[in-house]
């Protein structure tokens, strides 16, 4: 198999060759871009397998890019974000980026991110096909985005239109720890009050229908101080 293409968007000239260099290391090929406009331009130039887009550019946002290049392609997008652009990170996942890691981040968290990016990218049954369901657990947990309808054991659970929601962006990203307040700004729009606290009880709710023990939890974990992450892949 052909090593895979990266366009590496990113204005910081250090941050951009510490990246470079990590992805060398690991057999990618490396392009780059310090602008939006050139970034959009090498986009249609090369068709990338993966693009790396920081938030921050001199020209136009990382969000603009986005939002362009997902008007014609599902290309693997992993956003970078300062720590304290949480709401910067949210807009981007929700105008369509695969992932975000923030800055200062390690090189080998970024590569890692990077593989599964590209694995769920390859392999049709980890990519987000509205068709397939996504199953857990060896098909124990199954999740259909295009009905909104989760199955334990083949048999339909009933959740809340925000419990769906909620089960929905932690499946969608495994292993990623999310905070109270990214989950509250992540189901905006929905009939919902607004409060983090709230979304414990939603969680509760989560596990008790799923049959997830909050002790000793499968599915849905605590991240103590933090919020919340789904523990599991996608079964292959």
């Amino acid at each position: 198999m052909a090593p895979a293409k990266i366009l590496v968007v990113e204005d910081e000239e250090n941050i951009l060759q510490v990246i470079k260099a990590y992805l060398e290391k690991n057999h990618y090929i490396v392009y780059e871009a310090d602008t939006g406009k050139g970034a959009l331009n090498l986009f249609e130039k090369l068709s990338p397998d993966l693009i790396v887009l920081d938030l921050m550019l001199p020209d136009i946002t990382g969000e603009e890019v986005c939002r362009v290049i997902r008007r014609t392609s599902g290309v693997p997008i992993l956003m970078l974000t300062a720590k304290s652009s949480e709401d910067d990170m949210v807009n981007g996942l929700l105008m369509g980026a695969d992932d975000y890691i923030t800055k200062p981040f390690s090189p080998r968290e970024l590569i890692a991110r990077i593989i599964s990016l590209l694995r769920r990218s390859q392999n049709p049954a980890m990519a987000a096909n509205p068709g397939s369901p996504l199953t857990f657990g060896g098909k124990y947990l199954s999740i259909d985005h295009e009905l909104h309808e989760v199955n334990i054991q083949g048999e339909p659970v009933a959740l809340t239109p925000i419990e769906y929601k909620l089960l929905e962006i932690l499946t969608k990203y495994p292993k990623r720890a999310f905070s109270r307040l990214e989950l509250v700004n992540l189901i905006q729009g929905d009939t919902f009050d607004g409060f983090e606290r709230t979304i414990d009880v939603h969680i509760k709710n989560i596990r008790q229908k799923i049959g997830d023990n909050p002790k000793h939890p499968v599915y849905v974990g605590t991240v103590f101080g933090v919020g919340y992450r789904f523990l599991v892949n996608a079964d292959e």
